[in-house]
């Protein structure tokens, strides 16, 4: 059996003093609102907590589906880069970057600098090319297909974007992928469906994304951004997909969403008969500890 970890939305902190000039922009606005609410809802000890207790269970890759950091600020990064390499070597641990990530449209240009390794394909990393969306990593017997929808936006928006260019290529990779016989899963920061969030949160070409999986077909999708448990299915060719999403790594279990948690997806079969379990981990209360929070079979659907 393969064991694919998945955690999202770690909000790796302390945040590092901004300089004055650094918060002429939107950060101004994040800024205020970490001080005043999320400092206290995206705790450290808890998403080390949560990363210890991954350590214990067994698993064959991880996989982080955005946002490493805040505000983006310039001392963010080779923080957020520590705490990659401490979860695994770039080979066991794949990421796509969330909207945090792209806070300001700078942001973008310290990627490669300090992620390029875990968010390449294997063709990429060995013609080091740097970072390609959507980009695949194969692990048999799963396909990890990564997708940016993380794009700088205005003041009070976090909404994502794919675009036309990345759909199309994520159904040609997902088709070749398909034939090839692997379990394919897609990963991504923003829903690729409706959600309980309000619409400037929501992934802008959400619509074409699904049709694109319709037409193509895979096993799973993976996703974070709103910090919530959920778990979806969209049509496929041959049944529905799971698409699942995850509270914040580092949420505080007295905080106003669902505490941290993560999950260990279970996979084995074969192409037209793929089994997958779903077990989630995570903290329960302020003061029970880490453990089960739950168990379900994700295919065959049901």
């Amino acid at each position: 059996m393969y064991v694919l970890a998945h955690l999202t939305d770690p909000h790796i902190g302390p945040l590092p003093r901004p300089r004055l000039r650094e918060l002429v922009s939107k950060r101004l606005i994040g800024y205020l609102n970490w001080r005043r609410n999320r400092a206290r809802s995206h705790r450290v000890d808890i998403l080390d907590d949560l990363i210890a207790d991954l350590a214990t269970q067994p698993h064959d890759h991880t996989a982080v589906t955005g946002d490493l950091v805040n505000l983006a600020l310039p001392g963010e990064f080779s923080h957020t880069a520590e705490w990659l390499e401490a979860l695994g070597p770039p080979n066991d641990v794949t990421f796509v970057p969330g909207n945090h990530d792209a806070y300001v449209r700078s942001a973008i240009d310290r990627w490669d600098q300090h992620w390029d390794e875990f968010m390449c394909g294997d063709k990429e990393a060995i013609e080091s090319l740097g970072p390609r969306f959507p980009f695949v990593r194969r692990r048999p017997p799963v396909a990890l297909v990564g997708l940016s929808s993380a794009v700088p936006t205005a003041a009070f928006l976090a909404t994502g974007l794919l675009g036309r260019d990345q759909i199309e290529g994520l159904e040609t990779r997902l088709k070749a992928l398909g034939d090839d016989g692997l379990f394919r899963v897609v990963l991504l920061h923003h829903p690729p469906h409706k959600t309980a969030a309000s619409r400037h949160k929501r992934l802008v070409d959400a619509a074409p994304f699904r049709q694109a999986l319709a037409r193509a077909g895979a096993e799973l999708v993976l996703h974070g951004h709103d910090h919530v448990h959920a778990l979806m299915w969209l049509d496929g060719p041959s049944g529905p997909i799971p698409a699942v999403g995850l509270p914040s790594a580092s949420a505080a279990p007295d905080g106003k969403k669902p505490p941290a948690a993560y999950n260990l997806y279970g996979i084995e079969g074969e192409p037209g008969a793929w089994r997958c379990t779903m077990t989630t981990r995570g903290f329960s209360t302020a003061t029970a500890p880490i453990g089960e929070l739950g168990r379900r079979v994700l295919l065959p659907a049901g």
